[in-house]
């Protein structure tokens, strides 16, 4: 396995959708939004095994003060492989002169995301949606 990573916007649908899928997120299920969504994003880096995309992270910003890391998937058969860890430390870097990068995490993720320099956020603050997505 030789991994590479890109820093890029431009997508195919198909690729999108698989690697959405293949992690069970809803979003998948809209591959042509989610192309559309990548080339808006603030930055979006990628980890492909040859011509395969297999992870993903991509964040919004303000151009300025906050950065909010909306994606982060790894493909289920290259977790567990730093390949999280690396996308994250990009993300982390281009942002470093902002005051604030923010992501919301599932509970299960939070030590991942502790062991990249993160922290919760602490009782008093609560992630709220208005959303059609399940997943």
């Amino acid at each position: 396995m030789n991994i590479t990573y890109k820093d890029t916007q431009v997508f195919e649908a198909k690729d999108l959708q698989e690697l959405f899928l293949s992690v069970e997120w809803s979003s998948g299920h809209y591959p042509e939004k989610l192309v559309v969504a990548m080339r808006n994003a603030g930055a979006v880096f990628t980890a492909w095994d040859g011509d395969k995309l297999v992870g993903l992270i991509m964040a919004l910003d303000d151009s300025i003060m906050t950065a909010y890391v909306h994606y982060l998937l790894i493909h289920p058969d290259y977790q567990h492989k730093h390949i999280g860890k690396e996308l994250v430390g990009m993300v982390t870097e281009k942002y470093k002169d902002y005051l604030r990068v923010v992501l919301i995490a599932y509970e299960k993720e939070v030590g991942f995301y502790e062991r990249t320099g993160f922290k919760t956020a602490g009782d008093d603050k609560v992630p709220m949606f208005i959303t059609s997505l399940w997943t």
